[in-house]
């Protein structure tokens, strides 16, 4: 592999790593949630996406200047744009609570949780199988993976909202949690946009 190569792989393995760090922080902030702590997790999450942009925007400048790449550099940044993604919308949660104002943390978002953080552990997986991906015989798999936790991720949402709907508390609330909820499953959809665009660029370039 060329060294300039290797850049791109890298760099996707460290923006991989971002989405997780700021799903490992989320779960840990649901399981030990203290109100009066906000605006500190707002601060710390948003270190993580900051960092996440970084990266964003080293890929971005990398792919303007380069003259050959490893793969299509539209797909470079295709896969660079769907990483950042995740980790914006695990930020958007975070500020979500903080917009609503939330003092207690309905269970079904840390089961949410949970399941986000494995879905970018796939992720930073798949990411380190990527450099190898004309030879590499796990990615489909963990693709597979990530799509069955975003079928895992519909069912939390579908049973979640109807829980809200059976035993409606504080129309407030009730709305401030529809739209946390919504947050959730959107983070899933984007986990496994992730998969399913490296799915797309093997299928191109073997």
């Amino acid at each position: 592999m060329a060294k300039s190569d290797k850049f791109y792989f890298d760099n996707f393995s460290q923006c991989a790593s971002l989405s997780k760090k700021a799903a490992d922080y989320l779960l840990e902030c649901l399981e030990n949630y203290n109100p009066c702590r906000i605006e500190k997790m707002l601060e710390e999450v948003h270190e993580i996406e900051h960092s996440a942009d970084i990266k964003r925007h080293e890929m971005s400048d990398t792919l303007a200047r380069a003259f050959v790449t490893p793969v299509d550099r539209e797909d470079l940044d295709m896969l660079s744009h769907n990483l950042d993604n995740v980790t914006d919308k695990i930020e958007e949660i975070v500020q979500k609570l903080y917009i609503n104002n939330i003092t207690e943390i309905n269970p079904s978002a840390v089961s949410f949780a949970k399941q986000i953080v494995r879905a970018c552990e796939y992720i930073c997986e798949v990411m380190d199988e990527f450099v190898n991906f004309k030879k590499s015989k796990r990615i489909q798999t963990l693709i597979i993976k990530l799509n069955d936790i975003e079928d895992v991720c519909d069912k939390i949402y579908l049973s979640s909202m109807r829980e809200l709907m059976k035993n409606p508390q504080d129309i407030f609330i009730t709305i401030s949690w529809r739209e946390i909820f919504d947050c959730f499953e959107s983070c899933a959809d984007l986990c496994e946009n992730v998969g399913e665009s490296i799915g797309l660029v093997i299928m191109k370039n073997t």
